[in-house]
């Protein structure tokens, strides 16, 4: 369900209903529909969609050996195709590897930052073990046809 202020409503969202929010005012209501995965396994590894999802998680899982170029590889291709899988079962694993990119660079430069401090280690090492965690949860959900 996804909800925005009455003005991001409209043809983006298609709202056909609006919430009153005591915080936030009225808010709209719609229901995010994805087109499902194929049920046989088979037939959903030769979706080009899929394919390249796949292609990002193996481009993040060699961040680590790339010195970070793969990982940004990898986020400029789910930005050029994201509206390609708009509304598919690979919408999520897009935007899950969307995010995983931004925070893990995020909390990559925060960690490099404060090495010096010995608390930049830990968060290196934290932010990694977080980094490989959502890489393997999100190829895994994957190959079974689901959201990370």
């Amino acid at each position: 369900m996804a909800l925005g202020p009455p003005g991001l409503c409209g043809d983006r969202f298609g709202c056909d209903m609006f919430i009153n929010v005591p915080t936030h005012g009225e808010l709209c209501v719609a229901d995010q529909e994805y087109i499902p995965a194929e049920s046989d396994p088979i037939a959903r590894r030769s979706e080009p969609a899929r394919n390249l999802a796949v292609t990002v998680y193996i481009l993040q899982a060699l961040v680590f050996f790339s010195g970070g170029v793969t990982g940004l590889v990898g986020v400029i291709i789910n930005y050029i195709k994201l509206d390609d899988v708009l509304g598919t079962w690979v919408e999520p694993h897009f935007r899950w590897q969307i995010r995983t990119f931004w925070i893990g660079l995020l909390w990559m430069v925060i960690g490099t930052i404060t090495t010096f401090l010995l608390i930049g280690w830990l968060i290196l090492f934290a932010v990694s073990i977080w980094m490989i965690y959502r890489i393997v949860k999100g190829a895994l959900a994957l190959n079974d046809g689901a959201s990370p």
